[in-house]
């Protein structure tokens, strides 16, 4: 009984405090003030998971009125920070703002929700991928951390890991890479035999990093593909040496960026045709 007394005061305390406390700066609406999770276990009196949920419901529950009235709600992140910050074993909130914040978003306060993420469930592979695809593609990129936090799942035991998971990291750090450099880089991995069942992910990789964008819609069917196929199969089989594999390589992406270059040049052409006025016509009848 003295313990249910403590929880409901605790409880109390947080509730007037939601209710008293002064706007977060720069907002068009209302918004509660965010305690510090010091001062939160404090009152919390040992409870802090308890709390912890009171305040991720409270900040679902202004995302939805935002919704509602269409104002925009940017304190998720934040909300989602003091919950796992008192509950660091708080799933929920980790998997739903990894979910709904958009890759590229420039409010960046998700990142300690799921840098604590990565930490506390390190065997969770979709909460690390979250994290990364933010580090890599957000307002401030840093592909090789993203590659270090996705690189453990590349020989985890979990046979669940997709194999495009597995190799994910590779990505990131290619991505940070000039050409030449991530085109030498895959033809090594090609022949490391610790990547010798990831091959088939090597034509992919190789095919949009020499310019080739957009679905493969027949991989069978696609002459390009189907070359880089063919050029690293034999790199890999020992046919054919790595020299001329890379050379042949770099020589498709030329000749890729000179196709590129036309299609633009072909396209600018066609708008300035479209912005010249017509020609009058400068003959003149004239009536007796």
């Amino acid at each position: 009984m003295r313990y249910l007394a403590i929880l409901f005061f605790a409880v109390a305390l947080i509730a007037t405090a939601f209710r008293f406390a002064e706007p977060l700066p720069s907002t068009n609406f209302d918004e509660s003030f965010l305690p510090k999770a010091s001062s939160v276990r404090y009152v919390a009196a040992g409870h802090d998971a308890a709390v912890a949920g009171l305040f991720w419901i409270k900040g679902l529950t202004e995302l939805g009125e935002s919704y509602l009235s269409g104002k925009e709600y940017g304190y998720l992140g934040h909300v989602a920070n003091l919950a796992t910050e008192l509950d660091s074993l708080f799933y929920t909130p980790y998997y739903f703002v990894g979910g709904v914040t958009p890759v590229n978003a420039t409010d960046t306060s998700d990142f300690a929700v799921m840098r604590r993420a990565s930490r506390v469930y390190p065997e969770n592979w979709r909460l690390s991928l979250y994290y990364a695809l933010r580090l890599a593609r957000g307002p401030y990129p840093n592909r090789k951390e993203a590659a270090d936090v996705m690189r453990k799942y590349f020989d985890s035991p979990d046979t669940t890991i997709p194999d495009h998971i597995r190799t994910i990291y590779r990505s990131f750090e290619l991505d940070s890479m000039q050409t030449e450099v991530a085109l030498e880089t895959i033809l090594n991995d090609v022949l490391q035999p610790q990547f010798k069942t990831f091959r088939t992910s090597f034509y992919t990789k190789i095919f949009r990093l020499i310019g080739f964008k957009g679905l493969l819609a027949d991989k069978e069917k696609d002459q390009n593909y189907q070359k880089i196929k063919f050029l690293v199969d034999g790199m890999a089989d020992g046919k054919i040496h790595p020299g001329i594999v890379y050379n042949e390589l770099l020589q498709m992406k030329k000749e890729r960026d000179e196709e590129l270059a036309a299609e633009k040049a072909a396209e600018e052409a066609a708008k300035d045709s479209a912005t010249v006025p017509p020609v009058q016509d400068s003959t003149v009848s004239s009536s007796n």
